[in-house]
């Protein structure tokens, strides 16, 4: 059985990006123009985009698959899974929010993802692996509640 998590679209990284994008394409329309320039920022752009949409993680038997499109292509035995920590961490990794899920496998290995269904990863993770610690962050209380 293999299942496929897309990584979750942060706003707080797509908004910058688009918001880069927007004022270099501005700064060279405005400027005398060059082709060159809208060139880049095409490519640029369909390389973010690119990215973006290849970045998941396949659970498939034992193995966890981790891709971010050509450029990170990697596979953890979920037996070495020791632990999982939900985090912000700002590090580059193969996550596109920073609502991010740590994975710690091995003797000091780990990683940052960021699976669009995070608890329902986790409970998978853990079917496969008994023995991996789990760490949330404490849901902060509403006004309401």
């Amino acid at each position: 059985m293999k299942n496929i998590y897309r990584s979750k679209a942060g706003l707080e990284l797509v908004i910058p990006l688009v918001l880069v994008f927007v004022i270099t394409g501005a700064v060279i329309i405005s400027t005398p123009f060059s082709w060159a320039g809208v060139i880049i920022l095409l490519f640029t752009a369909a390389f973010i985009v690119h990215l973006f949409l290849t970045t998941y993680y396949i659970l498939e038997g034992n193995i966890l698959r981790i891709r971010c499109g050509f450029l990170y292509n990697s596979q953890i035995d979920i037996s070495s899974i020791r632990q999982i920590s939900e985090t912000n961490n700002p590090l580059s990794s193969p996550a596109t929010s920073l609502d991010r899920l740590e994975i710690r496998y091995g003797q000091s290995n780990m990683v940052l993802i960021s699976p669009r269904e995070k608890l329902a990863f986790i409970r998978e993770i853990q079917a496969l692996n008994p023995g991996v610690k789990v760490v949330l962050k404490a849901k902060k209380k509403g006004k309401n509640t």
